[in-house]
């Protein structure tokens, strides 16, 4: 019998029934109809080993088979199909009581035929129910669109903003580098940093797009303390500390990870390894990745450069530096992995 059906021909259909005459009754009347990628099995043991090979579209499953019943073949499928397009699964069962249907329902059956089969009912449910899992595949595709849209404007949005910053970092950073390279340099060893300890690319480039703004804070600091040619007193040292909780409100707030990722590190790339740092005195590991790595960062490239009120250290001399304050002041695999990063290794300039 052939009953006109809006489908498509690669439509897959996997179909399990332990009676052999029942499979083949199916597949002959869904092949006849235009199907033409159907599976069968009569062996409940193997639907799910199928199902991860053939990917159906749509499963017609006996309730009632001998070694594994259809309620926990059923539940196996809706575990294996969890986050994916709905799956629909209709029961095929001479039992239509209630209790039956209540059991089916529950381990998540979408829709029963009673055996014995009506050819024409079999062939709607199929064709409607093929509808539907296009309407929630098509439903899904639009909703990643729209996700992707927003993320991309969102993006944007954050990575605008972050320029700004950044710009805003600069010229701050220029009241003590009159060339404005500390920052970049800062941004790049860092994220040198991060990729040899194993960090992800994708917080190895976040870290060097959001350590650059470490210092944004320091916009509020007065030239008289910034500039002051000597060491700061008790007040004008709790005054430049400042800079650190400053920068992290100016960050506050985002809702983009590299928004968010800049907040941590203008907060934290003062905080030692050993809980004497500011503001928060963190100990140890309690101090975000990302602030253990621009304060080496930090350190070896404020060091190593001129600035108005010193002149630069030699590189060798500031690498001892850190490796003696593993443990104490840094983290101790960071200062382990410092000589290795590219910056650090190339020519002084």
């Amino acid at each position: 019998m052939s009953t006109p059906i809006a489908h498509s021909p690669t439509d897959c259909i996997l179909v399990a029934d332990d009676l052999p005459e029942n499979v083949r009754l199916l597949q002959t009347l869904l092949v006849r109809s235009g199907y033409q990628n159907v599976h069968t099995t009569t062996d409940p043991r193997k639907v799910r080993a199928m199902y991860d090979e053939v990917n159906p579209d749509i499963v017609l499953l006996d309730l009632h088979m001998p070694g594994e019943d259809g309620l926990t073949v059923m539940r196996d499928l809706r575990t294996a199909n969890e986050g994916r397009t709905f799956l629909p699964i209709v029961i095929l069962t001479g039992d239509m009581s209630p209790q039956a249907k209540r059991d089916a329902l529950d381990a998540g059956a979408s829709d029963f035929v009673a055996k014995p089969f009506d050819a024409t009912e079999i062939l709607l449910r199929v064709r409607n129910l093929l509808g539907t899992r296009r309407l929630h595949a098509q439903l899904a595709s639009e909703n990643r669109s729209l996700e992707e849209r927003v993320k991309e404007r969102t993006d944007a949005l954050a990575a605008s903003r972050l320029e700004v910053l950044s710009r805003l970092a600069m010229a701050t950073e220029m009241r003590d580098d009159t060339t404005g390279e500390h920052t970049r340099r800062v941004g790049q060893l860092a994220a040198e940093l991060a990729e040899l300890i194993g960090e992800s690319p994708e917080k190895v480039e976040m870290i060097r797009r959001a350590a650059p703004i470490h210092d944004i804070g320091k916009i509020a600091i007065p030239d008289s303390i910034l500039h002051k040619q000597g060491a700061l007193n008790a007040d004008e040292t709790a005054i430049m500390r400042t800079h650190t909780t400053i920068g992290a409100s100016i960050l506050a707030g985002g809702d983009n990870a590299l928004i968010m990722t800049a907040e941590r590190i203008a907060l934290c790339h003062h905080e030692r390894w050993d809980g004497l740092g500011y503001p928060n005195r963190l100990v140890g590991e309690t101090i975000p990745i990302e602030g253990r790595l621009t304060a080496v960062a930090d350190f070896f490239d404020a060091l190593t450069h001129d600035r108005p009120y010193r002149l630069a250290l030699p590189r060798a001399f500031v690498l001892l530096d850190i490796e003696r304050g593993a443990g104490s002041q840094f983290d101790p695999r960071i200062a382990q992995v410092i000589r290795k990063a590219p910056s650090v290794m190339s020519p002084e300039s």
